[in-house]
């Protein structure tokens, strides 16, 4: 089954960059999508951002303009984050979809604040 790792997760101030990054192995023939999602304390799960096999992106309207997903190669995309907010700070979790199920990462942790 695919695993999934995601690093570059860190505390920055408001205005600052980071990129995340997410590296599958393992039946990488099989993913379809990927996504980023975010969870911040005490507040539900929330879809950032999807990539298609195609490469065909869409983004929530909280990051809209300030966040970019890449595909690097088969088997890592990128979350660039700009512009990042307070509002931003949470859990990032990297996700597949694939022909044999749905996987996740462990998730990195992102805080924005001074």
């Amino acid at each position: 089954q695919v695993q999934l790792v995601e690093s570059g997760g860190g505390l920055v101030q408001p205005g600052a960059s980071l990129t995340l990054v997410c590296k599958a192995s393992n039946d990488l023939y099989t993913i379809n999508n990927w996504g980023w999602y975010r969870q911040a304390p005490g507040k539900q799960r929330e879809l950032v951002a999807t990539i298609s096999k195609r490469g065909a992106t869409d983004y929530s309207d909280s990051v809209k303009g300030r966040f970019s997903l890449l595909a690097i190669s088969r088997s890592t995309v990128h979350l660039n984050m700009n512009s990042l907010k307070p509002e931003d700070t949470a859990v990032y979790y990297c996700n597949v979809d694939t022909r044999k199920g749905e996987y996740w990462g462990p998730g990195t942790q992102v805080t924005v604040g001074s």
